[in-house]
């Protein structure tokens, strides 16, 4: 799927003004109660740091659910029961970890690889440390072998906001990475496609900590961002690429200046539409015609990450769009 054949329906013709603020509740509290009915399909397994354990399917849904509930925490109201739901969901997987133990004990057995750093990043984030990891990755992030591991620029712009949120200093300067990303070098917009969307997602993700810092975006970024994501946007939801097109909302929430409202309000009700009745929303494809439900219309690999992608999408942009009516209320 290229932007050059997103000429479907969706976000091109505009929407319903306050349609997105309709629907965003809805969608926030039913993805995030998914999410916490779900959690025995987050827990890890006893043999986690065995090396024949997949990582893609233990720790990175963990993980993953830590990270994109820390921003739900950040971006929702205290007292309300998303925030509290986002807070006891990364309580809970910080006790997966127990309480960073694993998390050291994965360092030890790979102090070459970064994933063990970036997913304790998210809990030091919250606030949530480990003595003894924090020890060891100093040591790690001193030597020559981690300032000179070979990565993509994106990943490496993970690492740096990594080192930020941990409390280190950054290991390179992120100008000349951010420079070198599909992102950074303004590609034509017709080359977009869905590698080159994930890694402009993260690269969002990275520059402006998941988003909660929209003002670390580059103006040349901004306003390349605001003309293309309506086109990128409608392409995906045309083709039922549900996963890309929640981390696309989610950098229209992470622009700086004013939310993209018109955008906001003409996607988000067709995302809407794909979340099934107990809160899942698939990755790809059809959505569930009916369920009964129980939630359970996919297999948990198969939508646990368009799942939280999409709550995480709804807390930033309903926390934008009610800021922004705040401040025109008040002007």
């Amino acid at each position: 799927m290229t932007a050059a054949t997103a000429a479907g329906p969706g976000t091109q013709h505009g929407g319903t003004t306050g349609a997105a603020l309709s629907v965003l509740p809805r969608v926030l509290r039913q993805a995030l109660g998914w999410a916490d009915a779900h959690r025995s399909g987050f827990v890890l397994p006893q043999d986690v740091l065995e090396p024949h354990t997949q990582v893609n399917h233990t720790l990175k849904p963990l993980g993953e659910l830590a990270q994109l509930c820390a921003t739900i925490h950040r971006s929702t109201v205290p007292g309300t029961p998303e925030h509290g739901t986002a807070g006891e969901l990364i309580a809970f997987a910080w006790e997966q970890l127990h309480t960073g133990d694993l998390l050291l004990e994965l360092l030890r057995g790979e102090p070459f690889a970064a994933y063990p750093y970036e997913i304790y990043a998210a809990f030091a984030g919250h606030g949530l440390r480990h003595e003894g990891f924090e020890r060891l990755a100093g040591t790690l992030s001193a030597t020559r072998g981690w300032a000179h591991t070979e990565q993509h620029a994106n990943r490496e712009l993970g690492l740096i906001n990594s080192e930020r949120r941990v409390g280190t200093a950054p290991h390179t300067d992120p100008g000349p990475v951010l420079a070198r990303t599909w992102l950074g070098g303004l590609s034509e917009p017709w080359m977009f496609e869905g590698p080159s969307g994930y890694a402009l997602t993260h690269t969002v993700f990275h520059i402006t900590d998941w988003c909660c810092v929209p003002e670390r975006m580059p103006a040349d970024i901004d306003a390349y961002l605001r003309a293309w994501l309506p086109p990128w946007i409608d392409g995906c939801l045309e083709s039922r690429q549900w996963d890309l097109t929640g981390e696309l909302l989610a950098v229209a929430a992470a622009l700086p200046g004013p939310p993209p409202s018109a955008l906001l309000d003409a996607a988000w009700p067709a995302l809407a539409a794909a979340q099934a009745a107990g809160g899942a929303v698939p990755e790809t494809g059809p959505p569930a015609v009916s369920g009964d439900g129980d939630g359970d219309p996919y297999p948990f690999l198969a939508c646990y990450h368009s799942t939280l992608v999409t709550a995480f999408a709804a807390a930033l942009c309903l926390k934008r769009l009610m800021d922004h009516r705040t401040k025109g209320a008040a002007a």
